[in-house]
């Protein structure tokens, strides 16, 4: 059998699976093998029945007992059957899998594994996975292997077919890491490295095989950024500074820079200035005043004859810089539009010729400014805000709009500078590492629900001293989860009963985009008390006189997004507090909950955001057009990122394009992964 084989020359693989598989773009022999495990569970071990504790996964070694009885209670189906071994008896229970009760045997011994529960008194055991108990399993007695599987597939029959893929390939994985890498780092060959991620021979065995994957993955991945980077880098720009002077935009800010806040100015006027494209990343915490920074770029870039375009990923932000920079920039005879969703009809032909005439300097909008209809007449300067909101591919539309545009990137999701190397390879990075002068640390508190009435009463005493506040909910209308707090049934319940006599609005991402506009004006001007929201409000909302970000269902947040949408408090003079609202006591929960009443410190938080649930998810929406990470976790492979990245410059300062012959193999390897046809990240 070769790897190139359809996956169905496997005996066990017919259309329905084979279509399954295709779901899971698994098509080939190769394919399959290198669909690495995401997990792995320690079934060496087995426990008594008389050990098991509530709230753990166990393999047990038991008999059945009695013949196992099926039940309907409703729409479930409930399979039930009495398992035990010298030290006592359980009950197991399967959900809606009704042919286990005749296929089950009375009698027979099988290992169980599966997550204990209390039910009447008693514990069972849940769903357990199962099989004949004997000495050689791929699914017991062993570390076994837990994939990401669709739904129709279970752990135990996809081993069974990496196992006989395995068994019956002879066709060996080729080798593309140069000799010289794989010597100097003693990787080992690619070969058995795919082989024991899966079915590791031993301890050993596994980390040397994870090892390579890993480093291999993270090595195509940063090398193929260094080569974009080193091909923008040798391009020339059209659009050079000659007048640097920022002195009266600096002076029209009314307030004095901090010293990130200058380097970072620095940073990105110098490479302006150099007479090639800038390609810069400002990553900062919440309110350390990066749109400061950004209107200084800004207005040198508009000075020296550039068009420059802002594009913010909502309405709402939007329309906030329009507003702010729009008077800032008045002042200084800059013209500036908006161009949003909101924008329509003569307004919108409007803008669009004061764009294409070049009559408008600063453009701020959305999504709408990379329409096709837009066209700029000088575009130099492009600047995307909270960039963890769009992907690689949306910046590279708004870039397309130009020729060679400096690009200015900013995110409020501070990131580990490992990370950000991997995330944003392409582009260099400014930190800004402080806070201005008078930003309030914010006091952050984790409570039950049966704190409410001290809550109402908190919430009320704050606004009647001139404070305001935010409430969060989760969801929009209520739903199948009665415990989640939804927006329109809690806003109207809150000024009806427990906040009456306040004034109370609701804003979601339903509504049009003028009436969030009109909500969130009244609620700036101090006209509304209490905002009810979803997250909506969770990016560059800025009211300095709100104090409070009360958040219900806290547990159904991430760590960054509670990080973030505490920013939202603590911008004025006013002592801010937060307070996480959950019932919930899981353990990840509480370690969140944890870390936020900790520390106020971003760089802390995306630590421990991306310690407690892997960086693949970390910013919430994953990043379009960057390639899902197979088996590396750059959480846990810090060192390893190291090593690929001094080896990949290495390599790239002698062959930046791979041209010599021992990297021949690599270079193919890089034109199978980022062709034209399925271009995974481009700028």
């Amino acid at each position: 059998m070769k790897l190139s084989d359809r996956v169905d020359i496997l005996s066990n693989i017919g259309p329905a699976r084979k279509k399954t598989l295709e779901e899971m773009s698994v098509t080939t022999v190769k394919e399959l093998l290198e669909y690495f495990p995401r997990d792995y569970e320690d079934r060496s071990l087995t426990t008594k029945i008389n050990e098991l504790e509530e709230g753990e996964k166990y393999t047990v070694i038991a008999k059945i007992q009695a013949k196992p009885k099926l039940a309907r209670v409703n729409s479930l189906v409930i399979v039930t059957a009495v398992i035990g071994d010298n030290t006592g008896a359980i009950n197991a229970v399967w959900f809606n899998q009704s042919y286990l009760a005749s296929s089950l045997k009375q009698g027979e011994v099988y290992a169980f594994t599966g997550k204990t529960t209390e039910r009447y008194n008693r514990l069972q055991l849940d769903n357990p996975e199962f099989e004949i108990y004997s000495s050689y399993s791929l699914n017991i007695g062993r570390i076994v292997p837990i994939y990401s599987l669709a739904k129709k597939l279970s752990q135990k029959i996809f081993r069974g077919l990496i196992n006989d893929a395995i068994t019956n390939t002879k066709q060996e994985f080729e080798e593309f890491l140069p000799k010289k890498i794989l010597d100097e780092y003693r990787l080992c060959p690619r070969n058995f490295a795919v082989k024991n991620i899966h079915f590791p021979e031993d301890k050993d065995a596994f980390f040397k095989a994870r090892r390579r994957l890993v480093f291999e993955e993270l090595m195509l991945l940063q090398l193929r950024l260094i080569q974009l980077k080193g091909d923008i880098t040798e391009q020339r720009s059209k659009f050079k500074l000659d007048d640097v002077d920022c002195s009266p935009v600096c002076k029209a800010l009314g307030f004095t820079l901090t010293d990130a806040q200058k380097k970072t100015v620095d940073e990105a006027l110098n490479d302006m200035s150099s007479g090639k494209v800038m390609n810069r990343l400002i990553q900062g915490d919440v309110g350390s005043g990066k749109t400061a920074v950004a209107a200084i770029i800004a207005y040198c870039a508009a000075k020296n004859g550039m068009q420059v375009a802002i594009m913010a990923p909502t309405d709402v932000l939007a329309n906030q810089h329009f507003n702010n920079l729009g008077k800032l920039f008045g002042k200084l005879g800059i013209n500036v539009a908006l161009l949003t969703s909101s924008v329509k009809g003569q307004a919108r032909k409007s803008v669009y010729s004061d764009i294409e005439n070049g009559s408008v300097s600063l453009v701020i909008g959305t999504h709408a400014i990379i329409q096709e209809s837009v066209h700029f007449k000088k575009l130099g300067l492009v600047i995307t805000d909270e960039q963890h909101r769009f992907g690689v591919k949306q910046r590279e539309s708004l870039f397309l709009k130009g020729e060679r545009p400096h690009t200015l990137v900013m995110t409020a999701t501070p990131i580990p500078r490992t990370l950000a190397l991997v995330l944003y390879g392409d582009l260099d990075i400014s930190v800004i590492d402080s806070l201005p002068p008078g930003r309030q640390s914010i006091d952050t508190f984790a409570v039950g629900t049966d704190y409410y009435p001290r809550l109402y009463d908190f919430i009320k005493k704050q606004v009647a001293q001139g404070g305001q506040c935010y409430i969060i909910c989760p969801v929009i209308e209520d739903g199948n989860l009665k415990e989640l707090k939804s927006v329109v049934s809690y806003g109207e319940e809150l000024s009806q009963s427990h906040l009456s006599g306040l004034n109370v609005a609701v804003l979601h991402g339903k509504m049009k985009a003028e009436q969030k506009q009109e909500i969130l004006e009244s609620f700036a001007c101090g006209k509304t008390d209490v905002l009810v929201s979803t997250t909506v409000i969770e990016v560059g909302i800025d009211v300095p006189n709100a104090c409070i970000m009360l958040i219900e269902n806290a547990d159904r947040f991430g760590l960054s997004a509670l990080h973030q949408l505490r920013g939202r408090v603590g911008r004025g003079k006013r002592k801010s507090y937060c307070i996480l609202v959950s019932d919930k006591k899981n353990k990840v929960a509480k370690q969140r909950f944890n870390a936020m009443c900790k520390s106020n410190d971003g760089f802390y938080i995306s630590e421990k955001d991306m310690e407690l649930r892997g960086p693949g998810d970390f910013f919430g929406t994953r990043q379009h057009g960057l390639p899902d990470f197979k088996i590396a976790n750059l959480y846990r492979d810090t060192e390893i990122l190291k090593q690929v990245q001094q080896a990949t410059l290495a390599l790239c300062k002698k062959d930046l394009h791979l041209e010599n012959s021992e990297n021949r193999a690599l270079k193919e390897k890089m034109s199978e992964l980022y062709s034209k046809e399925n271009k995974d990240i481009c700028l």
